[in-house]
């Protein structure tokens, strides 16, 4: 990953460049071994323009094709086909024109005498740091047969629970925003036709009346301003979300919502102790492990905890103990590690908690979507009526006057 820097010397000399790194904390490492003070720090994606931006979101890798290639990959080299051929017949295979790409530019690298873990790193967008140092993990210990194996069942399980906590959530935004669309239709065509003859008779009316006569003008004044705020504050929440605090502080959302942060907790934490076991099957080291752990989380709150616990253990304290003194990690996970730790089965203990994780994900998705159904079915069943009993409620009375 290349990163854009700006820094002094010692003497305080201003020096600006660029630099390459896997990761932010590496990069500020490597200036400061160069004893440089940073003054600013970005990576090179967060100086693109908007527009570039927009364009490379269409280009991006789906995770579904990263399984598949790395599952295919996994089985062609269990079936001893040399590295460079089940490269290019995977390029063939591949449905993303985008991956055909970068897997043309591995196998390239491959062939060329670059080792394939270093091939991968070249190509961060598709392949995350946890891919690479698995590979790297692999070829170092001669079990790249094992190690992608591994790979792959972890990434079959990692998208299996990815996708079904994003479509738990895609239903109820889905009938959600199509309500308020279509109230908002009502509010601004149908209700100022029907609230003419109300206000035509000059009858007094309920107060829930006036509320929703008020909605509607206030839609049809000020409904492009509304429209054109909503966009913009789209936009700045947006751009707000690439910035370390807006990451932190969207991260702490997630872990605060009433309904969700039970969700996402335990997604968060079954990612954890999922990364953390397959990595450790695979060679890496514990403080190695918990860096690219946290760096593949997906939640700036966990990754921060993870970082000082990765600390904690480089200077002598085990895992569970640095673990333990955080309140967004729950007791029965560092204890759990403790056991571990202490009878020399801290990979089957991580993965016990990895499918425990699972299991509390999946029961609570489920209970969660059979009470969506009935609430949603009462919320706009209300919203509806409240309009139009609003409406008609008058309506009528003016009909029974005459």
């Amino acid at each position: 990953m290349l990163f854009y820097y700006s820094a002094k010397t010692s003497d305080g000399e201003e020096k600006t460049g660029t630099i390459e790194a896997a990761s932010y904390d590496l990069a500020v490492s490597a200036l400061q071994r160069r004893d440089l003070v940073i003054v600013s720090l970005e990576s090179a994606e967060e100086r693109e323009p908007f527009w570039k931006k927009s364009l490379s979101f269409f280009e991006r890798v789906k995770d579904r094709d990263v399984v598949i290639f790395s599952r295919q990959l996994s089985t062609l080299f269990s079936a001893k086909v040399p590295v460079v051929d089940a490269l290019r017949v995977l390029m063939t295979e591949a449905s993303s024109e985008t991956l055909k790409n970068k897997i043309a530019n591995v196998a390239d690298d491959v062939q060329g005498g670059l080792p394939m873990s270093q091939a991968f790193a070249r190509h961060p967008d598709v392949f995350s740091n946890f891919y690479v140092q698995m590979v790297r993990s692999g070829e170092e210990s001669g079990k790249l047969d094992d190690i992608l194996n591994y790979l792959a069942d972890y990434l079959e399980r990692s998208y299996d629970l990815t996708s079904k906590a994003r479509n738990a959530l895609i239903y109820p935004a889905f009938v959600l925003g199509v309500f308020f669309v279509v109230v908002v239709i009502m509010l601004v065509v149908v209700v100022p036709k029907l609230s003419a003859i109300i206000l035509e008779v000059e009858q007094n009316v309920p107060l829930y009346t006036k509320a929703v006569i008020g909605l509607s003008d206030f839609f049809r004044t000020f409904g492009v301003f509304f429209l054109v705020l909503l966009a913009l504050g789209i936009v700045f929440l947006w751009r707000y979300r690439l910035t370390p605090t807006g990451r932190r502080s969207m991260a702490r959302l997630q872990l605060s919502v009433p309904i969700l942060k039970d969700i996402y907790r335990q997604l968060y934490l079954a990612r954890f102790a999922d990364n953390l076991q397959t990595l450790l099957s695979g060679g890496v080291s514990v403080a190695r492990a918990l860096e690219i752990s946290a760096d593949v989380i997906g939640n700036e709150i966990y990754a921060e905890i993870i970082k000082e616990a990765r600390d904690s253990v480089g200077a002598g304290t085990s895992i569970s103990a640095a673990l333990a003194r955080y309140e967004d990690i729950p007791p029965l996970v560092s204890q759990m590690i403790r056991i571990g730790e202490e009878t020399g089965k801290l990979n089957q203990i991580l993965s016990t908690l990895a499918r425990f994780y699972i299991r509390e994900v999946n029961n609570t998705l489920e209970r969660m979507v059979s009470l969506i159904e009935p609430a949603l079915i009462v919320f706009l069943g209300l919203g509806v009526g409240l309009i139009v009993a609003a409406i008609l409620v008058p309506i009528y009375n003016i009909s029974a006057g005459i």
